[in-house]
């Protein structure tokens, strides 16, 4: 097996991952009416899902750093299989809730691992390519997984959805152990010198920026289902259409932001997104009662949220270039605890005030990400020693 073919195995490993955790998004309110609770607490699963994700993903990686990566992978990703299987088999909230836990300790442990892979098994010269293409298989979640799940959801019972990624997961873990070769763990970083970043203020104003970026985005995000069906009056086949437009946007918007980045800089790419982020939220709320309106907002708001993506990591990289790994790690878990954030605030959102309000605080969010860019931007350029000396502590 050529190692092209093994990098998009650990693609599509990284694709179930994403769908695992965007599908709730998509099939928000059936989950609420099967386990008959509100939007607010069925919104809980990606806070949770999220937290448990940022939180301890880091941990567990340093736990396991001396492990041999396929043997990690194999335990993470069987340990993911098992937990959609339960949330396949288990009555009740409560059990899904566990089982989302679990889910999540696998799921972070795969992502990160999936990366160090294709890195590690990819030819000379290609590494950044191979990385690449495992992140793509995240992002086609969006564009797949989601509508897809959606689909299975209205035809038959949404668990089904967890039941089929649990058996893809499971058929995975075969065909890793027979196509992965053993790979050794790598030098462990730390926890100190990773946080040691967070002194330096555009470090710390960079990874600021990303918080109130995607959990804007996930302010609404989380409720979009929800909201599409009930307040701008979309039928369950136009949904799903939505939904698809969306991640096709989101996977366009990724090479957008990544072309512009290189073409017109990281600052004007990050600043016309994020405000085009901002006002496409706006505008969502004010053309809710329209729906032929609100879909192609829905596709700028996703092409526009998403071109952020690769500037923003490539920004956080330059403020730190000899630290370059832990920055990526710091970024991913600010962004997932963002996302857990954006979905406790959008609960808080729907709960007390009403649904057809997460678009503006949403837009709110991403507006303050927009003024730290700025602020940011305008700060002393870092001490060039500055990373070295935190490789060094």
């Amino acid at each position: 097996m050529s190692n092209t073919l093994k990098v998009y195995i650990l693609a599509l490993v990284s694709f179930l991952v994403g769908t695992s955790e965007y599908i709730i998004a998509g099939i928000l309110d059936k989950i609420a009416g099967s386990l008959d609770i509100s939007l607010v607490a069925a919104g809980q699963l990606i806070t949770v899902f999220s937290l448990v994700y940022a939180l301890c993903t880091p941990v567990s990686m340093a736990l396991t750093v001396r492990w041999e990566r396929r043997r990690l992978i194999l335990f993470s990703l069987a340990l993911f299989a098992v937990a959609n299987m339960l949330a396949f088999v288990l009555p009740g909230y409560g059990w899904f809730l566990a089982a989302r836990v679990l889910m999540a300790l696998g799921a972070g442990v795969v992502v990160v691992t999936a990366l160090s892979l294709a890195a590690k098994i990819s030819e000379p010269g290609r590494q950044a390519s191979s990385i690449a293409t495992v992140v793509m298989g995240f992002t086609a979640s969006l564009i797949i997984g989601v509508p897809l799940g959606r689909m299975i959801a209205a035809v038959y019972d949404w668990k089904w959805v967890f039941g089929g990624i649990g058996l893809l997961a499971l058929l995975a873990v075969i065909v890793i152990h027979r196509s992965i070769p053993a790979t050794d763990g790598d030098a462990p970083i730390p926890l100190r010198q990773q946080l040691g970043l967070l002194r330096n203020p555009r470090i710390a104003m960079g990874l600021a920026v990303s918080f109130f970026w995607l959990g804007g985005y996930s302010i609404t995000y989380t409720y979009i289902s929800p909201y599409l069906l009930t307040i701008t009056g979309m039928s369950e086949q136009t949904l799903s259409a939505a939904l698809l437009a969306f991640g096709i946007a989101s996977l366009v918007g990724s090479k957008l932001g990544g072309y512009s980045a290189d073409r017109w800089g990281v600052l004007p790419t990050l600043l016309s997104g994020m405000l085009v982020h901002t006002v496409m939220l706006v505008l969502l709320a004010l053309a809710a009662s329209h729906w032929i309106l609100v879909f192609p907002l829905l596709i700028l708001w996703s092409l526009s949220a998403w071109s952020s993506g690769p500037a923003q990591q490539y920004n956080l990289v330059t403020l730190a270039p000899e630290s370059s790994g832990i920055m990526l790690s710091l970024n991913s878990s600010a962004m997932q605890l963002s996302m857990a954030a954006g979905a406790g605030i959008g609960g808080m959102v729907l709960n007390r005030v009403s649904l057809l309000s997460i678009t503006w605080i949403g837009a709110a969010g991403v507006a303050v990400a927009v003024v730290l860019l700025i602020v940011s931007s305008r700060l002393a350029a870092p001490d060039p020693e500055t990373a070295v000396k935190v490789q060094q502590a």
